[in-house]
């Protein structure tokens, strides 16, 4: 297998992905023999990461199951549109106690973890100061009173990474996803360090598809530019295509057209005294939509996604072809399963698995000549600040603007920036709202950090011609091309 990451759980993810996508290419496949295949990567030896070979076992099994799309466990009631799961096996290695004493407790006299604490739970030991846990409330007083910092805070990372507060635990103390509040942002996957949080995949109806040369049509997105060492947009391009999809377009062609029209709806929005929310990221989108239903019908944009902008568009032109879409974020997963225009979104690492076990390296692909392309308006939706700035250019060559704009770069910030404006304390016209710090490039699925991309971006796109956002519409045959939803459901 290639070694595609550091994180021992990420790269062991990648590894049974790999193993499905080989086995796919064979043919048709089901759980039993993908398991078959799969445990070749646990050694009766030794485990690779875990306490035994049998523990092991299980959590690869429940990686198999999200692989194939299906819930991680197979004791759970199926939840369709839940796509961030927890690998129950898995979670068992974070520190339970979020109030700890360290070694570092001096037993000192002046005893003021005990004097902070207003419940009773802490006293002093034989050795050190302990803490009653049947008392202690987690308030973090005592942390906070000690002069040696000998007492420390420790949150869970999927609980502390969670901007809605979805996370919880059993009375086993294994990780809960309420799915009532979760917007499958997938922030808690990224930051778990045992790999007990993946997001379902549907990357086996795609292999499948693509083997039985269904007509399908693959749509990258923006920050897909970068991901590969080496490697040219018009590369990874090709790469694709040579998968077996008929085409790989480009999503910064719909985001073109999605800057065009929600500077449209910024207009009227200015006029009626309404702050704009723009629609772009699904996971923000879904924050607004569970926890702020009020502003998701006040301010929402009603302009689709670039994602569904753009498949609408080839749907309508290509009634006949699958689209699938491939980037960064698994809250797209989440998008497609309620769009009528996209049938499949998988994402980087899933792509890469593909390419490998196709044998196929997009370093070393050639390219006789560049597609037309979007613009780097459209392209930068990639970033923070891509798309109020991309509104801004459609509002420029309006000869119109400037409108005021906040940016939300992470989920908290979103959650922030979205009490104000509930409170009637938000002031600019429109509010970007991106879940991922720094926007898709640091999506959870990506394969490259973020700096690096952002870096390789900037150098491909130096080279590009800047055609407008205007002349991109007339291009791509987008001007008039109706990207509004039907109801903002």
């Amino acid at each position: 297998m290639a070694n595609m990451f550091t994180n021992d759980s990420r790269q062991f993810k990648f590894d049974v992905l790999v193993t499905i996508c080989r086995a796919a290419n064979r043919g048709p496949v089901d759980e039993d023999e993908i398991m078959k295949y799969a445990r070749n990567l646990v050694s009766l030896d030794s485990p690779r990461v875990r306490c035994c070979v049998y523990k092991e076992r299980e959590v690869l099994r429940q990686r198999v199951r999200l692989a194939m799309g299906k819930m991680a466990s197979d004791e759970r009631e199926d939840k369709p549109m839940q796509i961030i799961q927890v690998i129950d096996a898995a979670c068992d290695g974070c520190t339970i106690k979020k109030i700890r004493v360290t070694d570092n407790c001096r037993k000192c006299m002046a005893k003021e973890c005990v004097a902070a604490c207003r419940f009773g739970a802490m006293h002093i030991g034989e050795f050190r100061s302990e803490i009653d846990y049947s008392k202690c409330k987690e308030c973090g007083a005592c942390a906070r009173a000690c002069p040696y910092n000998a007492i420390v805070v420790t949150e869970r990372p999927c609980y502390s990474h969670c901007p809605v507060q979805a996370i919880s635990w059993d009375e086993h103390n294994i990780c809960q996803i309420d799915e009532n509040k979760c917007i499958n942002c997938g922030q808690c996957e990224l930051a778990c360090p045992f790999g007990a949080i993946e997001d379902r995949s549907y990357i086996l109806p795609v292999m499948n598809d693509l083997r039985e040369k269904r007509p399908m049509y693959a749509v990258v997105a923006p920050s897909i530019q970068g991901q590969f060492d080496n490697t040219s947009l018009a590369q990874t391009m090709k790469a694709i295509e040579m998968l077996g999809f008929e085409k790989c377009i480009e999503v910064a062609i719909g985001a073109d057209a999605v800057a065009q029209t929600e500077y449209e709806e910024l207009k009227k929005h200015k006029a009626e005294g309404v702050p704009l929310t723009t629609s772009c990221c699904p996971a923000f989108v879904n924050m607004l939509k569970i926890h702020f239903p009020e502003q998701y019908k006040k301010n929402k944009s009603s302009t689709l996604s670039p994602m569904v902008a753009i498949a609408k568009k080839l749907k309508t032109d290509h009634p006949d072809h699958a689209v699938v879409f491939i980037g960064p974020c698994v809250a797209k997963k989440y998008e497609t399963l309620i769009s009528d225009y996209i049938d499949y979104c998988i994402t980087y690492e899933e792509l890469a698995a593909m390419l490998i076990s196709k044998h196929i390296n997009p370093e070393d692909v050639v390219v006789e000549e560049n597609e037309p392309y979007g613009t780097v308006y459209g392209r930068n939706f990639a970033h923070s600040n891509g798309v109020a700035g991309a509104v801004q250019q459609a509002a420029k060559e309006a000869g119109d603007g400037p409108y005021t704009a906040v940016v939300a770069d992470n989920g908290f910030e979103c959650k922030k920036q979205l009490m104000l404006l509930r409170a009637g304390k938000f002031t600019a016209d429109i509010l970007e709202g991106m879940n991922c710090s720094g926007g898709c490039i640091a999506g959870p699925a990506c394969i490259s950090d973020a700096a690096t991309v952002r870096g390789r971006m900037a150098k491909e796109n130096m080279s590009c011609d800047k055609k407008t956002i205007e002349q991109s519409l007339e291009m791509f045959d987008f001007k008039g091309f109706n990207i509004e939803m039907e109801k903002k459901d």
